[in-house]
């Protein structure tokens, strides 16, 4: 079974742009997000791709993951999934021995970026860059399906 080892933190800066190897923008709905697993559809515009992940324990959780037909993304994204999908530029910055992902959202997650780095095994080491700041992997507002349906826009609100 795929696992997903994934440890995520909020950027203080925007010193990573220096070190941007590529960058891309995503759109991503929700088709289920509940206890038991959350099922996505994902497009870069040219590519689509259908995950299916089980609930986080800590920092590791299965993951499965299908190329569909773009066209095909985009109507389930458009006709499926919870409205407006969750947009970002992800770019994937390498720093130390690992290749990190930024992602910088925008629409109604405007303002918030996070960084992640994907672990070989929960214990791996690696080198903190010093434009991250607080880790957030245990805080479930910052799951990608928890801004889906409140938005961190909304955050300040009661």
């Amino acid at each position: 079974m795929p696992i997903e080892i994934e440890r995520k933190f909020l950027v203080v800066d925007d010193a990573w742009r220096g070190a941007v190897e590529s960058s891309a923008d995503y759109r991503q709905g929700y088709l289920a997000a509940t206890e038991r697993c959350t099922v996505r559809i994902r497009s870069d515009g040219g590519r689509a791709w259908l995950t299916i992940k089980r609930p986080t324990a800590g920092i590791a959780r299965a993951e499965f993951e299908y190329a569909v037909p773009s066209a095909e993304g985009d109507e389930i994204l458009a006709t499926l999934c919870l409205q407006p999908p969750l947009e970002k530029t992800r770019h994937r910055v390498r720093h130390g021995a690992h290749l990190w992902e930024v992602d910088v959202f925008h629409g109604e997650n405007d303002g918030l970026v996070l960084a992640e780095v994907e672990l070989s095994s929960v214990d791996e080491a690696f080198e903190l860059p010093r434009w991250v700041g607080t880790e957030v992997s245990d805080d479930p507002r910052y799951r990608n399906a928890a801004l889906a349906r409140r938005p961190y826009r909304d955050w300040g609100e009661g």
